[in-house]
């Protein structure tokens, strides 16, 4: 096994692990004889996201993973959008825990992660023990409308996600800007809507990004090196396959999630602040799909990137479930 080269923290460890036909990177940290928590990190994030979860639930007992998605850091980017199907992560995720003799983890999972995590749970909810998920509420599958229309059909053409479906266009627009710029503005970012990743939304590329108290200076640069280093095109084939996810997850249409399951949201991010998500999460839409839906928490003035904004908090709202199990 290879070692990836990694951003130091004490105590975690790194491995690479040949998996599902490729190699994934793994940061690990924790006595590998407790409770394993499998930690999921979004676009734009890497393992290192989860840095301050790693930590403190390694110091209460728990064995922590964060490894890199396939596309992102120090795994495997396969060139063809097509391997990037939900089927092609849940297998890279499955293929990590039989690598590990692990048969079943808690899982944690934010933005891509928690759509990952979503169907980990609808694929083989017998390898989770609970779940928690941050932000992005579960999706269920309509048969009516392919998800690329029904982005068109509320933001218009013009929204980043439809933007990204060619490949090599959005690429360009980022290679025409610094990628620690790219990354300040995402992750400071309050607005994710319609006019998101465009020219406009961007502003000048020029300005000097403050960055807010839970962000650094060493975490941006330590992302900004590694995407400098792959590039952004295996990121986005997430996204490209969202269709494709649609055609081939048709016989789990009506499929519940039946895993003991925390959902967390922060009041100002964007998947939150829409009144119908609200109305999903909080009027019972999202536990009719989701029957192992034990509690729903909003955390006041969080935004998307609630594992990184509020970390401490974060965690706590982490052990207080899994600790239950």
């Amino acid at each position: 096994m290879e070692m990836a080269a990694a951003m130091p923290l004490d105590g975690v460890t790194h491995r690479t692990l040949e998996v599902n036909g490729i190699k994934i990177h793994v940061a690990e940290a924790g006595d590998s004889s407790g409770c394993t928590v499998l930690l999921l990190h979004g676009f734009m994030e890497l393992w290192c996201s989860w840095q301050h979860q790693l930590m403190a639930l390694s110091r209460r007992g728990y064995r922590c993973l964060a490894p890199d998605l396939r596309g992102h850091g120090d795994s495997s980017a396969p060139a063809s959008p097509s391997a990037y199907t939900i089927f092609h992560l849940v297998g890279d995720m499955v293929g990590l825990l039989d690598a590990l003799a692990l048969p079943q983890v808690f899982v944690v999972g934010q933005g891509w992660g928690a759509l990952l995590a979503w169907h980990l749970c609808q694929f083989r909810p017998e390898r989770v023990r609970a779940l928690v998920n941050m932000n992005i509420a579960f999706m269920p599958r309509n048969p009516a409308v392919r998800p690329l229309d029904g982005f068109r059909r509320i933001y218009g053409d013009g929204y980043y996600i439809l933007r990204m479906q060619e490949p090599g266009i959005m690429e360009a627009e980022f290679a025409g800007m610094d990628t620690k710029f790219i990354l300040k503005r995402v992750l400071t970012t309050r607005d994710t809507g319609g006019a998101a990743l465009s020219k406009q939304w961007w502003g000048s590329t020029e300005e000097d990004i403050k960055l807010p108290p839970w962000l650094t200076e060493e975490y941006i640069g330590y992302v900004a090196g590694k995407f400098d280093h792959t590039g952004f095109a295996e990121a986005m084939n997430l996204y490209r396959c969202l269709d494709l996810n649609w055609e081939l997850t048709a016989p789990w249409t009506t499929a519940k999630v039946m895993v003991p399951t925390k959902f967390i949201a922060g009041e100002t991010a964007m998947s939150h602040k829409d009144p119908m998500a609200q109305d999903y999460i909080l009027k019972g839409g999202l536990k009719g799909d989701v029957p192992g839906l034990e509690e729903v928490v909003v955390i006041p003035g969080g935004g998307h990137y609630l594992h990184l904004q509020m970390a401490e908090e974060v965690t706590e709202h982490i052990y207080d479930f899994i600790n239950k199990f």
